[in-house]
């Protein structure tokens, strides 16, 4: 008898048009070849957001899926501005219904509230709220020396949250200009919730 196939919605950051050398498209790929249903979808305007419309693109690619791919677990992966998509879902009660999720990289409450294009993400967020309603197995995975979260996405998230935390040393934003396009041990924990995810050096 086969494994049952899993189904992953992946969420990326601002300015994020999916560029293959990104390691959010390397996974999609490496899952789909693995016989996994992958949604990758291109969330609405990435250099100028609007959360309404990003939260109405997150219901309507985090539907759970039906019939035989239903056996599988549904499991979300957002990185940089979706892992903050993400939380403002939680929130607001509008969260998919997911098995477990992977958040990488969050740019900090203030870092986020200083770029206009993307405050509103940061305005009025509710950790409090998010606590409340977080029920699904969260893990966290943040690097040192990120310019978008300098005090280490811990601080602002990971323990408040309560968050499962996985740290990599020296792993900046965790994005191509850290090195991290293929990245072998996320593809690890996608398969195996066990994994400790790990850097690339």
């Amino acid at each position: 008898m086969s494994r049952a196939r899993n189904t992953y919605l992946v969420l990326h950051g601002f300015q994020n048009h999916r560029p293959p050398g990104h390691w959010q498209h390397w996974l999609a790929g490496a899952l789909a070849e693995r016989g996994h249903e992958v949604r990758y979808p291109q969330l609405p305007e990435p250099d100028a957001p609007r959360l309404a419309d990003w939260l109405a693109a997150l219901e309507e690619h985090g539907k759970r899926p039906t019939g035989i791919r239903a056996e599988g677990e549904f499991v979300v992966l957002a990185h940089s501005l979706g892992v903050l998509l993400w939380l403002r879902a939680v929130a607001a009660g509008r969260a998919p219904e997911a098995d477990r999720v992977l958040l990488v990289a969050p740019p900090s409450p203030q870092v986020t509230a200083s770029i206009p294009e993307i405050a509103e993400f940061a305005d009025g967020l509710d950790l409090d709220g998010v606590r409340t309603r977080l029920t699904v197995p969260t893990r966290l995975v943040y690097g040192d020396g990120d310019p978008y979260c300098p005090e280490g996405a811990d601080l602002p998230y990971g323990i408040p949250l309560g968050l499962d935390l996985d740290h990599v040393p020296d792993g900046g934003h965790l994005n191509p200009d850290h090195g991290y396009g293929a990245w072998p041990s996320i593809l690890e924990w996608s398969e195996n919730p066990a994994v400790r995810v790990r850097g690339n050096q």
